[in-house]
């Protein structure tokens, strides 16, 4: 246990954590002694001795009391320091490893248990195993001593009882616990996924009757979940009252074991309460067991996370992006999404400075994946994407997505005001750029009416998806990367505000390299150049007088949006 629990500690955390065992361990320790002091203090004063032989006892005491308690204090505040820092440390990594990471088959619900109840047990691993074991160990070596000096038998018979409850039990409940805790979990997650879905979708289950079955299914969950954790506890009350008894019985055998050696009545009482009080630290080690397997359940699963492979291949010895503007060369273009056929296969096109090139096609026809390509976040089969003449996969992703980027799919609003939300984008941004950047994208007339601190919900869930839209365009407008890149702009929009909203945009976007993937091709005559998709493949490439003129696909999408709008 004490190695895994050292690999979550940061360098200097280790220092902390034995403060926090040699903190815990004196209270312990002093505990002891007081109890120890007290017995023989209380069965001497029964002999009436005079008080002079009673003076150090009561310091004694008195000195025990009072340190045992800041010794606590000092155990609770270097424990959970530690604790809590070891489980930011943990949240952290796992952050930095979802970043880089591919696609994960997690249900958003799944991964936010894992990404706090999981990582509290880091905490737990620290506060509620490791160091009340190790002050344990420390504490009942001493009481064992102590016994040894008095009586041999009985120090003897103490650690068979102090090894029985703090060993073989949390050994036993562990054991016990171990199939139990890997399926509580999976349990919690579950039931998080599925109140999520009836909180979130209410209105859509309602819509379609399906909100009798949602509500089974979340009772059922939580009804799954009830029977684990009362099986839990159960197995906790279990192990407190075998250690309960195993603590009677060995103070019962010491006591035994006192008499037959004729030990007068000060001995016997100092040993037989010793006895009784060196379990107090041992007692918790029970549930600490069950508590063990739960919380190696917890770190497997956030191993499954951590172990995710990157979503592409960083380069050794990464190359710093220059500072001017960039030009994007795209050749022979290969792109495979696990065992699939290819999304993007054999595409190749030129993306000069202030460049504004549009990318349209029927859906899944590769546009977000040549997108994702070219922001680094899925890896290339096959071909070549050049920036300003070097190889992509020379850059860093990191640096890749902060020079290339701009308004993708699912765009993410926090639960916080509309300025915090735009200002992820540019922290700097002064009131005039926020505004700029508002009006760009249609959006002033929403901020006129409800202000700039009004307050996002989770998600952006009390926001329409076309003010979602808008609100993420915006930020991309204001962040202002060399090469912008807008997955459809324009999505969730009624037709009039995306006619306004793709006209203000071209025209903010004029003398600006831009990548832009559409279903709309009104205004695009003002782009430069236009890539039809389909199948992953490039079928046509032009300015929109060329290819209106021509058969194909873009031909028949143009007269069929010339139709809808009569």
């Amino acid at each position: 246990m004490t190695g895994v629990s050292l690999r979550l500690l940061a360098p200097g955390m280790p220092r902390r954590l034995v403060l926090a065992t040699l903190a815990g361990a004196a209270a312990d320790l002093a505990g002891i002694a007081l109890i120890a002091a007290a017995s023989w203090m209380i069965t001497r004063a029964a002999e009436q001795p005079p008080l002079a032989a009673l003076s150090v006892a009561i310091v004694a005491v008195r000195a025990f009391a009072t340190t045992r308690g800041l010794f606590r204090y000092g155990e609770r505040l270097s424990g959970h320091d530690v604790a809590l820092r070891a489980q930011a440390g943990t949240r952290e990594r796992l952050y930095q490893a979802l970043i880089p990471a591919g696609p994960l088959p997690l249900r958003g619900a799944d991964l936010l248990s894992r990404m706090v109840d999981d990582t509290d047990a880091v905490q737990d691993l620290l506060v509620r195993c490791l160091l009340p074991a190790l002050a344990a160990l420390l504490a009942g070596t001493a009481a064992v001593v102590l016994a040894a000096f008095v009586l041999p038998v009985a120090a003897l018979l103490l650690a068979a009882g102090l090894l029985a409850a703090g060993v073989a039990l949390p050994a036993v409940t562990a054991a016990a616990a171990r199939r139990r805790s890997a399926r509580i979990a999976p349990a919690r997650a579950e039931l998080a996924a599925r109140v999520a879905d009836l909180v979130h979708g209410a209105a859509d289950l309602a819509a379609y009757g399906a909100r009798d079955r949602a509500l089974a299914a979340g009772m059922e969950a939580d009804a799954r979940l009830v029977r684990l954790e009362r099986s839990r506890s159960r197995v906790d009350a279990a192990a407190l009252g075998l250690g309960v008894l195993v603590q009677g019985l060995t103070v019962v055998a010491v006591v035994l074991a006192a008499r037959s050696a004729d030990l007068d009545g000060v001995a016997t009482a100092v040993l037989a309460l010793t006895s009784l009080v060196s379990f107090e630290p041992v007692l918790p080690l029970g549930a600490a067991g069950e508590r063990f397997a739960g919380v190696l359940a917890a770190l497997r699963r956030l191993r499954e996370i951590g172990g995710t492979p990157a979503a592409v291949t960083e380069p050794g010895a990464p190359l710093t992006l220059p500072d001017r503007p960039l030009a994007v060369e795209i050749e022979d273009l290969v792109v495979r999404h696990g065992d699939r056929e290819p999304a993007l296969n054999g595409v190749s096109l030129s993306v000069a400075p202030g460049d504004r090139v549009a990318i349209v096609g029927p859906s899944g026809a590769g546009k977000s994946t040549l997108l994702a390509a070219l922001m680094r976040t899925v890896d290339i089969e096959s071909g070549n994407i050049f920036i300003n003449g070097v190889d992509i996969r020379r850059y860093a992703s990191d640096d890749v997505r902060t020079r290339i980027t701009g308004l993708t799919q699912d765009p993410y609003v926090f639960q916080a005001s509309l300025r915090d939300n735009l200002r992820l984008a540019g922290p700097d941004a002064s009131d005039e750029d926020l505004a700029r950047a508002v009006r760009q994208a249609c959006l002033d007339g929403w901020t006129d009416r409800t202000g700039w601190d009004t307050t996002l919900g989770e998600d952006g869930r009390t926001v329409s998806g076309g003010q979602l839209q808008r609100l993420a365009l915006a930020r991309a407008l204001l962040y202002d990367p060399q090469v912008l890149v807008l997955d459809e702009p324009a999505e969730a929009v009624d037709e009039e505000t995306a006619d306004a909203l793709l006209a203000d945009l071209l025209d903010a976007t004029r003398g600006r390299t831009t990548l832009l993937v559409t279903h709309r091709l009104r205004g695009l005559e003002q782009v430069d150049e236009i890539i039809v998709l389909e199948d992953g493949r490039v079928v046509q490439r032009g300015p929109h007088h060329a290819l209106v003129s021509v058969p194909g696909y873009y031909r028949d999408l143009w007269e069929s949006e010339a139709l809808t709008r009569r």
